[in-house]
């Protein structure tokens, strides 16, 4: 029976991801003056888990790049060479390549990266500068001329479980020289003890190669844990009498016997067995075409705990309406099985929800690189603080936070903080310091990016602005109108484009994809202090916190946390700029009012303010009223994508279906602000 490799494969792609992300922390941590053996050797285990899978799976261009890693790291974990930072960067720009190289092959695509062969060249030049230091007596005995072999292998019962198929390593195996492969007899458990999915095999190999003994035992590498091998060499006629084993050979050469007094050859040979080795997990294929979360077996035993609280009420409420006639009691009954089939779904939904919740710390993780590369480009040393990387929000919104999160970080570094002499000069220490901050609080996740550095230049932006023509020469603005200055599509206050600012792209795409989130962003920086950004997000994207909105015959769910207020307004706080626009002074400020019904083509019974309710709301970072007829009920509800079952509409970031079954769409204010054509500007009007 032959098994089919590829059903394992994206689990193999997983943890070699998890793999390399595990080496590029433990590299960023690791002090080159005094490495930690331990972190040393998680690395070398990460790349040999890489190297074995890449070897099964047939990736060879990834297995036999990662030899070369292993070799390096095998020599430095064994005291035989020196950790130098030299070694910290190829083996971080390794980290780079591999991801390059797993995504490549996922995608079934040829990789042919320039880097792949400079790389190459500098690991063999550091391993050839090694080989003519390396004492001869610490090689492995060498078997350049033809030696038979004869290799017992005992399957694993586990073995196929793992999609380790032994006929793969036997065909590697042959490719070392001629092969024969012989099925020994072994002892099968009874038919109602038998388990079709476990191996009871055993083999006899017998190779004739002039292959060294270790590259036999890369054939096996990745399942010697599970499966006892012994390989023994067949001794040639001469050598009859003087066969010895492997460890006497390496006790021998330790003692400092010459070889020429005796011609030993390795008989009974066990392989090495790594400290630590991943095998993957059995998963549908189907997970090939969609992304995975791994879920603890705490999350999925609560789950199971209340579909079986579910199938209780269900049966309790399944016998009442078996009943011929409905008694008082039989109401009551009933009622209080309602309350707990209520009680019991909304158990049940937060549960499914935990399974999507993972630690921010997965997203927080490919910081350390990111601030060392950069801050090496820029000639700023910066000390990065990562706090609340245990706080927990939706996959989906993860995902979707990092790339701005990654342009904020670059700001922050870039001109934010101070080169080392400008920093002395301001009385400051050398190093600045970047905080990644995530908490709880309420319903919505707060991710902070915090530096200590130069902070935002409020003339200097206004000066910018004004020369752009995006404020008037004589306008006055609040400070804190003068920093959202920033986030307007092609403002940048760089002197000069380089690789990482000064083109005007980037804060204008960070607002937008947070308010893409239902999300909103805040910034306060003071002068020579720093600055702080905070972005508030919703926990999950699968379920909205929404009030609903009557608009003649239509319902329409608005993002609670989006609104401030809602009120009548009398005709005296109402001003006409147009024939088009219309403000409201609402206390010390005025707002521009969106009638939704306009929007949306719609009938409505208020068509002017004042016949109408207000609802005011954030868009933009700046508050905008939004026109209803009447404000309905409060209520969670699930949210349902637009784009994968029908198009996107502007002004809607969703829809869901409401209790009594009809379809109701979810207002996205910053579309539909944009689809008005509403200047947020008009509030400085009066």
């Amino acid at each position: 029976m032959e098994i089919d490799l590829s059903q394992f494969s994206q689990v193999f792609f997983e943890e070699s991801l998890e793999g390399l992300e595990s080496m590029e922390s433990e590299l960023l941590k690791l002090d080159i003056a005094a490495p930690d053996p331990e972190a040393i050797n998680t690395i070398f285990r990460a790349a040999h888990s890489i190297k074995g899978g890449s070897g099964t799976f047939g990736f060879n261009q990834v297995a036999n790049y990662t030899h070369l890693l292993e070799t390096l790291l095998d020599e430095i974990r064994d005291g035989r060479r020196e950790m130098t930072s030299h070694h910290q960067d190829i083996l971080l720009l390794s980290v780079d390549l591999l991801r390059n190289m797993l995504d490549a092959v996922m995608h079934q695509q040829t990789f042919d990266d320039p880097m792949l062969s400079d790389l190459e060249q500098k690991f063999a030049a550091e391993l050839s500068q090694g080989e003519s230091q390396e004492d001869e007596t610490q090689r492995e005995p060498e078997t350049p001329e033809q030696t038979t072999w004869q290799i017992s292998f005992k399957a694993g019962t586990d073995i196929l479980r793992y999609g380790n198929d032994p006929l793969l390593m036997f065909n590697e195996l042959g490719q070392c020289g001629e092969l024969s492969v012989e099925l020994l007899p072994q002892e099968i458990p009874d038919f109602t003890q038998y388990d079709p999915e476990a191996c009871y095999l055993a083999w006899s190999l017998t190779l004739t190669t002039d292959q060294p003994l270790s590259r036999l035992k890369e054939a096996f590498e990745w399942v010697e844990d599970e499966c006892d091998i012994d390989y023994q060499a067949q001794p040639k006629a001469s050598e009859a009498s003087e066969i010895t084993t492997e460890k006497e050979i390496e006790a021998t050469a330790e003692s400092d016997i010459q070889a020429s007094t005796q011609t030993t050859t390795p008989a009974s040979v066990q392989p090495e067995k790594p400290a630590s080795q991943t095998r993957p997990s059995v998963v549908s294929s189907k997970t090939q075409d969609a992304g995975s979360i791994r879920v603890s077996i705490e999350k999925i035993d609560l789950l199971i705990n209340m579909v079986g609280e579910l199938v209780i009420t269900q049966a309790m409420l399944g016998q009442i309406g078996q009943q011929e006639e409905m008694t008082p009691e039989s109401f009551i009954t009933m009622k209080q099985g309602l309350e707990q089939l209520a009680s019991h779904t909304r158990d049940l939904q937060e549960s499914v929800m935990q399974i999507r919740m993972l630690p921010i710390s997965f997203a927080f993780n490919r910081f350390p690189r990111l601030v060392r590369d950069i801050g090496q480009q820029l000639g700023k040393k910066v000390e990065l603080i990562l706090k609340g990387e245990d706080t927990e929000l939706d996959k989906t919104v993860m995902e979707k936070i990092v790339d701005p999160m990654v342009h904020l970080v670059r700001n922050s570094l870039d001109h934010g903080l101070e080169t080392p002499e400008v920093r002395r000069q301001k009385g400051k220490p050398e190093t600045g310091t970047l905080t990644l901050n995530a908490f709880h609080q309420g319903g919505n996740i707060i991710i902070e990016i915090i530096d200590d550095g130069a902070g935002l230049n409020t003339q200097k932006i206004l000066d910018k602005a004004r020369a752009k023509g995006l404020v008037g020469s004589d306008e006055e603005l609040s400070e804190e109108a003068i920093h959202q200055l920033i986030f307007k599509p092609g403002f940048s206050t760089a002197e000069t484009v380089s690789d990482l600012s000064g083109r005007g792209v980037g804060m204008d795409v960070v607002l937008r994809n947070i308010h893409e989130l239902n999300g909103t962003i805040e910034l306060k920086s003071t002068q020579d202090k720093g600055s702080r950004f905070t972005i508030r997000l919703p926990l999950t994207l699968a379920i909205l916190d929404g009030q609903l909105v009557r608009i003649g015959t239509h319902t329409y769910v608005v993002p609670l946390v989006a609104i401030h207020e809602s009120l009548e307004v009398p005709a005296a706080h109402i001003n006409r700029l147009s024939e088009e626009h219309e403000v409201i002074r609402l206390r010390d400020e005025y707002l521009p009012v969106l009638k939704v019904y306009e929007a949306f083509h719609h009938e409505a019974d208020a068509k002017q303010i004042k016949d109408g309710l207000v609802m005011v709301v954030d868009a933009n970072n700046d508050k905008v009223g939004l026109l209803v007829d009447e404000l309905l009920s409060q209520q969670q509800v699930v949210i349902k994508s637009l784009e994968d079952n029908y198009s996107k509409v502007a002004g809607i970031s969703g829809a869901t279906i409401l209790g009594d079954g009809t379809v109701a769409l979810i207002i996205d204010i910053a579309g539909l602000v944009s689809l008005a054509g509403i200047n947020s500007t008009q509030e400085h009007a009066a």
